[in-house]
């Protein structure tokens, strides 16, 4: 089994892991290491230019989401996003016009 992986703040993030490949069994068995130095800038191929970068077209489509947290007193009669919404929009039909904008 080859594991990729870093050790940051005293702690082992796994990368990936797979079965080595026969060459790969065989250069171990013989010594050879296969260990490389980490470079300390990224290499040339994962420097992206986010300016070319497309909106995912798979994300969202249900129109546009706020994310609002609700303290644990309120989630507590709330549990679906529906019921917080009739509600509001209750409220929002008893505000007069002014308030509304």
């Amino acid at each position: 089994m080859l594991v990729c992986f870093v050790e940051r703040e005293g702690l082992a993030r796994l990368i990936s892991a797979r079965l080595v490949t026969e060459k790969e069994r065989i250069d171990y068995e013989k010594g050879i290491s296969i260990q490389r130095k980490a470079t300390p800038e990224l290499l040339p191929e994962y420097r992206f230019d986010y300016a070319k970068a497309k909106p995912n077209r798979f994300a969202g489509g249900r129109g546009s989401r706020v994310v609002v947290v609700l303290d644990p007193d309120i989630s507590e009669v709330f549990k679906t996003p529906e019921s917080v919404n009739t509600v509001l929009r209750a409220l929002i039909t008893t505000m007069p016009s002014a308030q509304k904008a």
